[in-house]
């Protein structure tokens, strides 16, 4: 039987609110357990400022994320809601059948959430209309991806199934042995011309076939090392990304690398860890890691740009990068908005409160992010 790890669990990127080895957790009551970083004031270089908000109900202790298509923001939470705004409207709110673990993904044309169970539903995004269901292998953490006639999903077992998006049915299933000890991902597949795209344990970046789940090329991000099987353990936990001819991923106790997307070959990796994840633009990645530093990296060597390391422990979500800044969230719901060239804080923007723990998603020239509690805020820039 796999066993999950969990020491890795108590990281509340992946799981908030977990007790084991408190030592390890930096929002332990331990006086022992190392400190979040206060936040000192800071002399603001742009505005943001909340366009809209809206409540779409809690997740709890799960990873909720928006998904925006156009104008039309969709969201989810544990209760079974899912809902549909439209600059910052409410167009319809309905509740599934069960409560949900995972979600949200969209396209022009449905939204899909998954359960605990393993179970998938498609609504219709026009009003909210149950399309079809379908049945993955375990629970559905991560938002599902949709392209190529496809509804991809991640399962808690580390299998891909792609499903057809006309009618639910099962095309193909992608599976691959995992070590012993493994974290809980909430980690979107990712489709981009003819491939579906995601991480695995073990360090594994893994191009498969839209067409029937064939591997095509198989990217080394890290390599397991040490001596006990908590060492061991470098998994990609975030989406990779892709930008032009090039992918990224970051793995857990291992490295950042950048691969060819069409042969996966590589370009560059250097040593880094993290759980939250990077984002690419077309001059830089940048890598949230374990420590809650943010780093920028040259995107065609790795070299390192400039770090931003005035946000220790707070636990921060990937960036994303928006007019020339970076949008990281963090463990007290506060945005901070950092600038692209220098690391400089430009701006800083509380939520409410309860932790962001799904990067900032784009929403035309700003963006929207959800918080565990179940705001919905869109943001814009200055």
């Amino acid at each position: 039987m796999k066993l999950r790890l969990a020491l890795l669990a108590c990281l509340p990127a992946l799981l908030a609110g977990c007790s084991t080895l408190d030592s390890l957790n930096p929002f332990s009551a331990s006086s022992k357990a190392p400190k979040m970083a206060a936040l000192q004031p800071i002399t603001p270089s742009a505005e943001a400022r909340v366009a809209w908000r809206e409540s779409v109900g809690k997740g709890e202790d799960l990873a909720f994320a928006p998904a925006v298509v156009g104008t039309s923001v969709y969201a989810a939470a544990r209760d079974g809601t899912v809902l549909r705004l439209d600059d910052g409207r409410p167009v319809w709110r309905i509740r599934a059948e069960q409560p949900l673990s995972g979600g949200v993904g969209a396209d022009e044309r449905m939204v899909v959430v998954g359960t605990a169970k393993g179970d998938l539903f498609a609504y219709a995004t026009a009003d909210g209309t149950l399309l079809w269901k379908a049945r993955a292998s375990s629970e559905i953490l991560a938002p599902p991806a949709l392209g190529e006639g496809l509804v991809v999903v991640r399962s808690g077992d580390n299998r891909l199934a792609a499903f057809d998006m006309a009618d639910g049915k099962r095309k193909w299933v992608y599976q691959r042995s995992t070590p012993a000890l493994t974290l809980r991902t909430t980690a979107s597949p990712l489709i981009a011309d003819k491939y579906v795209f995601a991480g695995f344990p073990g360090g594994k970046l893994v191009a498969v076939s839209t067409g029937n789940g064939a591997p095509l090329w198989e990217g080394t991000v890290a390599l397991p090392k040490g001596t006990t099987e908590l060492d061991r353990v470098a998994d990609i936990t975030s989406p990779p990304v892709i930008d032009g001819r090039d992918i990224c991923a970051v793995a857990f106790q291992g490295r950042v690398a950048c691969f060819d997307l069409g042969n996966g070959n590589m370009t560059w990796a250097r040593d880094m860890s993290s759980v939250a994840g990077l984002a690419i633009d077309g001059r830089y990645v940048y890598v949230s890691d374990d420590k809650g530093a943010l780093h920028a990296l040259d995107r065609a060597s790795g070299a390192s740009l400039w770090k931003q390391d005035k946000l220790f422990l707070r636990n921060l979500t990937a960036p994303l990068a928006r007019r020339g800044l970076l949008a990281v969230g963090d463990a007290e719901g506060i945005v901070h908005f950092i600038n692209r060239e220098d690391g400089a804080f430009a701006a800083r923007l509380p939520t409410d409160g309860s932790p962001l723990l799904t990067a900032p998603r784009a929403l035309g020239a700003g963006l929207v992010v959800q918080t565990r509690n179940g705001g919905l805020f869109a943001i814009e820039i200055q």
